[in-house]
């Protein structure tokens, strides 16, 4: 049996970005994952409530989302305002619609502070990146997902496939 991919809206061409866009992911094979009823789609902050579009937001003191999991860090948007919480339901609504749609790995957009698998920014807004998972990334490969970013497609494909 194929296995089901969960993967982050903005790479499914949904506008659900901070700033109101989309990163979609043109490949052909995504598509036909799609058409064959293996792809699920999800934005964890869009899910949690948090609008579009809404202040950019990052981890504070070049933290990462284990940190935020464990509550020894916090997402805070650029005016300051403490997101956290949004960021774990988001997180918590992913891994269950990984469990629900039974998705063995899950392709998410890097550098967002929920989606982020290889970096994230370093919570200065001021574009600095480093090592480290966003919270949704972070809380699926917790429970045994594997996590892949947009860089690592052909790795994708190739369990998929």
């Amino acid at each position: 049996m194929k296995p089901n991919l969960l993967i982050s809206g903005c790479l499914a061409g949904l506008p659900v970005r901070y700033d109101g866009s989309a990163r979609p992911l043109l490949e052909r094979s995504l598509a036909r994952w799609q058409a064959e009823g293996r792809v699920t789609v999800c934005c964890p902050e869009t899910q949690a409530g948090l609008m579009t579009p809404r202040p950019p937001a990052e981890i504070a003191q070049g933290r990462d989302g284990m940190a935020v999991l464990d509550g020894l860090a916090h997402v805070h948007e650029a005016t300051g305002q403490d997101v956290s919480a949004p960021f774990v339901a988001g997180a918590h609504l992913a891994l269950a619609m990984v469990r629900q749609h039974h998705c063995a790995l899950a392709l998410l957009m890097d550098g967002s502070p929920s989606c982020g698998s290889s970096f994230i920014y370093d919570g200065t807004f001021n574009g600095m990146r480093h090592a480290g998972m966003g919270v949704t990334a972070a809380l699926l490969r917790r429970h045994g997902v594997a996590v892949y970013a947009p860089a690592q497609f052909a790795l994708v494909a190739a369990i998929m496939d």
